[in-house]
């Protein structure tokens, strides 16, 4: 008993732990809202409004329309339910994921404790720690888990669903029947969050199902509930999946619509005089092939994983990698560890991690650590089980008390020291580091173009930096209804949609084209842009202190 009080004080601990570094200063930190947070946040409001999406599909199922894209809905609810309690903010916008990061932090400690029953105990400075424990002290230590619960990624609250749905599968395996329904609805939650999840999702429950189809053979009546079940709360997301919008962001987006890889495999067929063996060996389906393969790899890249990080710094803070540098060995080893003993159901964890990169390798950006979060906490658990082996060895070989103790602080002292340095860039100089990463300035702007947009016809703000009227209506707190009534929105044959007017806001590529336009206006715009003659009103800055927005009239 005392031995259960114990360890549930330390995952409790763990966990509290992973809530502190998700939620502190959750609102600043990222500095500013990017325009997909913004378009969650408001999308959330107009739900919580009305029921109606941004563009007023009713209560929507299938997906939620945001500049020309076709996200899956699931985050725009639960952004809904945090403004409801903490209103209109930043941090509502974001609690989701945080609230997300810090279950599947718990959550990973019951699915690794399911998946490896691997009795092995370790005790380093009085606590006594075992493989389940410290894959979840790794992954709330996470950098890469912290940077994509800050933000409000639904990747990451896809991740949370999916840990769950394999945690749940497990347990209805060992006995407790009913929960693989609840295990097949949290699947299924994911696809309707992220659009990876849902090739990932349906994947792995797939091949949870063939490694324990014995057993499931012997529980047909819950087998043919959950599946009863399943299909119909499935249904409408396979009918989307087979409308044009579903294929619109693949398309734009996927390797094998890059007409450059058929260009040069056509140039390499003129550079050997159209031979027999050129249009054999170098054509474009082996070339499309080769191409995946290496967007494949690319994710697991020791840059990537330890050095550096994702290039893209919404995902890293460039100075550290998606894992810690002194991972690397421990990472290896439990690598290797897993193969040789084989405990439990190890199989699923290679299995997990294979379907996890695939609709990654698909995307012409390679190397994206929000597209594999799926596989989290899978390389987490990689390094504890590395770990515990590798004190567990040193327990046993060396003798001597005091050498055995040195190396046990030395190994909390590196992983102390690596895990401050991320913390402090992270809390101290990443935000003035990579402010205009984060579209900041927009708040600033809608801040002042709102106070004094009483004295002006007109409002014209480039669409340059990105999209600007999201911001207006978040930060304006625009009635939804009084929006869709008046707002002035193109769309195109292909699906993107632009808003282009609304109440006195004018948005467009070059401002500066309306200067001679009759009437007292206001401008907002790139630095770069301001004539010469400009009055300026307000310059609104990046946190490094360089213009971000310059606001004139003319």
């Amino acid at each position: 008993m005392k031995k259960i009080l114990y360890k549930n004080k330390i995952i409790l601990a763990i966990v509290l732990l992973a809530f502190i570094l998700r939620m502190y200063h959750l609102g600043t930190l990222p500095p500013s809202l990017t325009w997909d947070e913004v378009a969650w946040g408001y999308n959330g409001y107009s739900l919580g409004s009305d029921l109606r999406d941004e563009f007023g599909e009713l209560l929507p199922v299938q997906y939620i329309e945001s500049f020309g894209d076709f996200k899956p809905p699931v985050y725009a609810y639960l952004t809904a339910v945090s403004q409801k309690v903490m209103g209109l903010n930043e941090f509502s916008v974001r609690f989701p994921s945080a609230l997300a990061g810090t279950l599947t932090v718990l959550l990973t400690y019951f699915l690794i404790k399911r998946i490896i029953p691997d009795k092995k105990n370790v005790r380093i400075l009085h606590f006594e720690i075992n493989i389940s424990l410290l894959t979840a002290f790794i992954l709330a230590i996470s950098p890469w888990h912290i940077l994509l619960s800050r933000a409000a990624f639904e990747a990451n609250v896809a991740t949370s669903f999916i840990v769950l749905g394999v945690y749940l599968f497990f347990v209805s395996i060992e006995g407790k029947r009913i929960f693989l329904i609840f295990s097949v609805l949290s699947f299924i939650l994911s696809a309707y969050t992220f659009n990876t999840a849902r090739i990932v999702a349906p994947v792995l429950l797939l091949a949870l199902c063939i490694g324990h189809y014995k057993t499931l053979l012997l529980r047909k009546k819950h087998v043919a509930m959950a599946f009863v079940i399943g299909f119909i709360i499935t249904f409408p997301l396979l009918l989307f999946m087979k409308s044009p919008q579903a294929k619109l962001r693949y398309q734009e987006v996927n390797i094998f619509s890059d007409i450059g890889i058929i260009e040069r495999v056509n140039q390499q067929h003129i550079n050997n005089n159209e031979a027999l063996w050129s249009r054999v060996i170098q054509n474009r389906r082996l070339a499309y092939g080769a191409e995946y393969v290496r967007h494949y790899f690319d994710n697991l890249t020791p840059s990537f994983l330890f050095i550096k990080g994702d290039g893209n710094p919404k995902f890293s803070i460039q100075d550290v990698g998606q894992m810690y540098l002194w991972e690397i060995p421990l990472f290896i080893g439990g690598i290797l560890l897993l193969f040789k003993k084989r405990s439990g159901s190890w199989w699923i964890i290679p299995i997990w991690i294979l379907i996890g990169i695939a609709p990654a390798a698909t995307a012409r950006e390679s190397l994206h650590a929000l597209r594999i979060e799926t596989i989290i906490p899978l390389f987490q658990f990689f390094t504890a089980y590395g770990m515990i082996y590798f004190l567990s060895y040193i327990q046993n070989v060396v003798k001597n008390k005091k050498i055995i103790a040195f190396v046990f602080v030395s190994v909390v002292l590196v992983i102390t020291a690596n895990f401050i340095f991320f913390i402090h860039n992270y809390f101290f100089h990443y935000a003035r580091e990579f402010s205009g990463e984060w579209q900041y300035g927009y708040k600033e702007v809608v801040h002042f173009t709102e106070s004094v947009k009483g004295n002006y016809q007109n409002i014209f703000f480039t669409e340059k930096m990105g999209r600007p009227y999201i911001y207006v209506l978040f930060y304006g707190k625009y009635d939804p209804k009084v929006f869709r009534k008046n707002a002035i929105v193109e769309r195109e044959a292909l699906g993107f949609v632009a808003v282009k007017k609304f109440d006195k806001y004018i948005f467009t590529k070059d401002p500066g084209q309306y200067a001679n336009e009759k009437g007292k206006n206001l401008f907002v715009d790139m630095p770069l842009n301001i004539p010469s003659d400009a009055n300026v009103k307000e310059r609104i800055k990046l946190l490094n202190g360089q213009d971000a927005f310059i606001i004139y009239e003319k």
